[in-house]
């Protein structure tokens, strides 16, 4: 456990050495450009921040869920693109991981860990949903290949992954047990892309819609067997739960961090602004309320690390949990700094605009809220 902790803080001070001394300097020009420019892809890959997940066998790092909280915490206290870069490579690779064979896991991770590709997990559709049993893409067999049809929504990384775990219906009278999960290449015949969306936070991440138009793809893409798909995909928004609630704490902490050396700074009525009560209060709340989040989000981290029963329930609750704390905490931050926090010379606004997408993300906060009740209930 001791040797376990050790590996841990040191890919916590990875990370935090990255945050500051490359990500942080760019993360105004990412939001900007509306991109990461592949030179800092490329210095994050080299880090082995973008194949945390991955199996040493492969060239990753070997890391657990709690390892891979604190990577996205520290690079999201700096800029939330980047950190959603990391946070989707995991999950794009989990259902190779969790559904993936040898040949499978030897291609596919090795690309990513050493070749630098990027991945993507396309679950979303814009009529179902990401949690209903039903959806409209689907995957015909023929021969020696699938078909895939349908189109796949809010994609992070569509257009720019080099590969996505896809998940379409094989079995479509049979509801959820029908659902089947693959590895798509983006060369693939049949494959296109959206227009990238016009998002008001995560400016950094390319997001758009897969078009899948008899897209042809071999019978050894398919992950584990027919009908494995939801189980594959519920399994990995579980384990990807307190990522996200990590994801959403580095930017809490992050706008506390500037809220606070602003507040030491400002002067009014011939004192600084940190001196009355009324920013004081606020500023604790801001502490308080984001130091809980993180306490769930790395008990739900260490229950899925331990494969402890009811994970399920500490996962959903630590992902509702801190995003909605990192949305009051950083509209906080920008109230502390009045008409400058409203300005994009100062980071808590882009905090603020990042941080909505976190209580969206993945499974809605209202959607989550029926997966703790559905959990509770079972007693």
């Amino acid at each position: 456990m001791r040797e376990m902790d050790k590996e841990r803080e040191m890919i916590r001070t990875l990370a935090q050495k990255t945050a500051q001394k490359v990500v942080g300097p760019r993360a105004s020009e990412i939001d900007e450009s509306g991109e990461i420019s592949r030179d800092l892809i490329e210095s994050l890959g080299k880090q082995g921040l973008l194949s945390i997940l991955l199996p040493e066998e492969y060239g990753g790092a070997n890391g657990d869920i709690t390892s891979f909280c604190l990577v996205i915490e520290e690079i999201a206290k700096v800029c939330g693109s980047s950190a959603l870069l990391i946070l989707t490579q995991g999950m794009g690779s989990l259902p190779i991981e969790l559904g993936g064979n040898g040949s499978q896991k030897e291609r596919f991770f090795t690309r990513i860990a050493e070749e630098g590709d990027l991945i993507a997990f396309a679950l979303s559709e814009s009529a179902e949903g990401p949690r209903l049993a039903t959806m409209n893409t689907s995957a015909r067999k023929e021969e020696k290949d699938y078909l895939l049809n349908g189109r796949k929504c809010f994609i992070t990384n569509g257009g720019i992954a080099r590969i996505y775990t896809l998940f379409a219906l094989t079995q479509p009278d049979r509801g959820r047990e029908g659902v089947s999960a693959f590895i798509l290449e983006d060369k693939t015949p049949g494959l296109c892309f959206g227009e990238k969306e016009k998002k008001i936070g995560m400016r950094g991440t390319l997001t758009a819609d897969l078009i899948l138009n008899e897209c042809r793809i071999p019978l050894e893409n398919l992950l584990g067997e027919e009908g494995e798909g939801w189980k594959i995909a519920m399994e990995t928004l579980h384990r990807s739960g307190p990522a996200v609630g990590a994801l959403a704490v580095g930017l809490a902490e992050g706008a506390i961090d500037y809220a606070t050396h602003y507040a030491n700074e400002r002067i009014q009525f011939g004192r600084p602004i940190s001196s009355f009560q009324a920013i004081q209060f606020m500023i604790a709340d801001m502490a308080t309320h984001t130091e809980a989040a993180r306490a769930l989000v790395y008990q739900a981290a260490r229950q899925i690390d331990a494969h402890s029963e009811g994970s399920e329930k500490y996962s959903a609750i630590s992902k509702v949990f801190a995003t909605d704390v990192a949305m009051q905490v950083t509209t906080d931050a920008v109230q502390i700094l009045g008409g400058y926090g409203y300005m994009k010379d100062y980071p808590v606004e882009r905090m603020m605009r990042d941080a909505k997408v976190t209580q969206v993300f993945g499974v809605t906060n209202q959607f989550q809220r029926w997966m703790i009740v559905q959990e509770l209930m079972k007693g």
